[in-house]
């Protein structure tokens, strides 16, 4: 084999092996009814080191949990909880969570608790939208952060020591019945909503299992006929969740944070032929303090008189043009070129937005 041949099929193999830019389908939707359910407690963290808090409903949860263990506090006493806070307690049940399986929890401080840390969480039970109780918590909480305090008043906090976890803090108590065995199909909704993907995932699902097996709804849903069966819905979604679809290309979009000034331009932003100049001005203060002495014989006293210049200074701006069709690497380069900073960008791209030349949605967070 020569080398030029060899050179050749050598190619083709690199071309054949290249990777097809595609995403899962599991990456590109959720299936409808699989999804986390949000549980929420209320309890008491013990065992502090003198950081509990000095809440009145503090007093009252400690008074209620003394009275179901048959102790009860005189009338008027205040028991000056000093290491007892009240928290909130909050988890996701993931979908086909079984009794007697663990989730971990979240633990957040309610009062005036400066710190939970070396804390455990008495038995909560955590409870879900319908008022339910599905899951209870308990266990010793793990606190990132941590904070000192110096008797002059100083302090110090890193992160934050009011809320802290518990891995595989409560137990799942009640089920939730899942829909996803019910009916004769199975509907994919798709993260981002596109008419186009929605299109390509059919595709993809009708070529790969049979004529008809999937329709499209809107931009969103999905539906694919699957069987009855448990045991072949499962299998059946195991194959259907790994096909490959080559998602549609975003709309064009310039996204803006204006609080951090981000600027960031999609792929398929164009600009209209426009020509564009910015300049910048700067306003300069300068305070110069001048002693005014009295005359020698005079009864006056010495004065400070400010003597303020302000001067105004307006650098030459550049204009710069940007052509039909502008693609995204030469917006970089124009912009670069100019030198603006990410606040002159931003105004730079709401006037061309303004004009009707920038082509593409503008979209300020």
């Amino acid at each position: 084999m020569t080398m030029r041949r060899f050179v050749v099929v050598s190619l083709m193999l690199a071309v054949m092996a290249a990777p097809v830019m595609a995403d899962r389908l599991k990456d590109l939707a959720r299936i409808k009814g699989v999804r986390n359910n949000q549980l929420v407690g209320y309890g008491l963290v013990v065992g502090l080191d003198g950081t509990g808090d000095k809440a009145p409903f503090t007093n009252q949860t400690f008074r209620n949990m003394m009275n179901q263990f048959g102790i009860t506090l005189p009338d008027g006493v205040n028991p000056n909880l000093a290491n007892v806070a009240a928290v909130t307690v909050s988890a996701n049940l993931p979908p086909f969570a079984k009794a007697g399986q663990e989730i971990d929890v979240t633990v957040s401080s309610i009062g005036n608790s400066d710190s939970l840390r070396g804390g455990t969480l008495l038995m909560a039970p955590l409870k879900g939208a319908d008022g339910n109780v599905y899951a209870m918590a308990q266990g010793s909480l793990v606190v990132g952060g941590f904070g000192a305090e110096g008797k002059d008043g100083s302090r110090i906090t890193v992160n934050v020591p009011s809320v802290g976890r518990i891995p595989n803090g409560a137990t799942i108590e009640r089920e939730i019945v899942s829909p996803f065995t019910r009916g004769d199909t199975i509907t994919f909704h798709l993260m981002r909503p596109d008419f186009t993907t929605a299109r390509r995932v059919v595709e993809v699902v009708n070529e790969s299992l049979g004529p008809d097996m999937a329709y499209a709804h809107d931009a969103t849903s999905i539906s694919v006929r699957a069987p009855r069966d448990p045991s072949q819905r499962v299998s059946f979604l195991s194959i259907l969740e790994n096909l490959e679809v080559d998602p549609a290309e975003d709309a064009a979009k310039v996204v803006i944070n204006s609080r951090t000034g981000t600027i960031v331009v999609g792929q398929n932003v164009r600009v209209s032929p426009a020509a564009v100049t910015h300049g910048n001005l700067t306003v300069t203060i300068q305070e110069n303090p001048e002693v005014q002495q009295p005359n020698p014989f005079a009864a006056g006293t010495t004065a400070l008189e400010q003597d303020t210049q302000i001067a105004i200074t307006e650098d030459p701006a550049r204009m710069f043009k940007f052509g039909p069709a502008v693609t995204l690497n030469e917006i970089v380069q124009a912009v670069n070129q100019v030198g603006a900073a990410p606040g002159d960008v931003m105004a730079v791209l709401e006037a061309l937005k303004q004009a009707g030349a920038l082509r593409a949605e503008l979209i300020v967070i």
